[in-house]
């Protein structure tokens, strides 16, 4: 499993985060060829492109808009091929209450967080399953199981996420494309942390926030792995145990 990826296609969302970032890392590290995406902050891109070696490009793209999506992959696949591993990591998070969210807080946390994974799988996995190989590894949350301390509309969008996995899986896993998905708690060093650092840490029960590599240990065994598939993994630290 260790070449499993190698020279493979691998998109990532969100790649500039901190969890995308040790994503990213990891599998220039398993030699894939990498397709780095981004909303803002395209110099931190172009660092990590710098880091990983080269190893491909970055692209830059508003998951809100709708076209965004079949945009991306058009790009990523003109300049690299077709894309055999889908990491749909990037999300937003906007904290608030259940009685100030409005249509348009709700409109945007869903349309990034879960339509945007949604419409990129629909464009890519097709093509997986065609080949006989294929990896889509989603980023959900504990927020998908708890609910979460974010707001209704961050819960609900990673709670899709889980549904869309299980759909997918269960109909193309017999032609080499898993999917799977993680779900983070509380992660230092991404902008995803809704308070302080400190105050938050004492609601994990090993007393510490996570690390983004923490998360890519799993999510590269995931990617690695033929044979694991429609399955979440929680990387939480113990505060939703299963």
């Amino acid at each position: 499993m260790e070449d499993a990826l190698r020279d493979r296609v691998a998109l990532v969302t969100g790649a500039s985060g901190g969890i995308g970032r040790a994503i990213s890392l990891r599998l220039a590290e398993a030699g894939a060829r990498l397709a780095l995406h981004y909303s803002t902050g395209e110099d931190r891109a172009e660092a990590l492109l710098e880091q990983t070696g080269n190893r491909g490009l970055i692209v830059g793209a508003d998951l809100a808009r709708p076209e965004a999506p079949g945009e991306l992959v058009d790009a990523v696949e003109e300049a690299l091929g077709p894309v055999e591993i889908l990491v749909a990591n990037a999300g937003m998070s906007r904290v608030q209450r259940l009685e100030d969210v409005s249509l348009d807080d709700w409109d945007t946390v869903i349309d990034v967080n879960l339509r945007a994974p949604f419409l990129l799988a629909q464009r890519v996995v097709p093509g997986m399953r065609e080949r006989g190989f294929g990896r889509v590894l989603f980023t959900s949350s504990v927020a998908a199981y708890v609910g979460g301390v974010v707001g209704p509309h961050y819960a609900a969008s990673k709670a899709g996420l889980l549904g869309l996995t299980h759909y997918l899986a269960s109909r193309v896993s017999s032609h080499g494309v898993t999917v799977n998905a993680i779900a983070p708690a509380l992660i230092e060093e991404t902008e995803m942390l809704p308070g302080d650092p400190g105050e938050l840490s004492k609601r994990i029960p090993v007393g510490r926030l996570g690390k983004p590599d923490e998360v890519a240990d799993l999510a590269l065994a995931l990617l690695r792995n033929g044979y694991v598939t429609n399955e979440t993994v929680l990387v939480d630290g113990g505060l939703y145990p299963h």
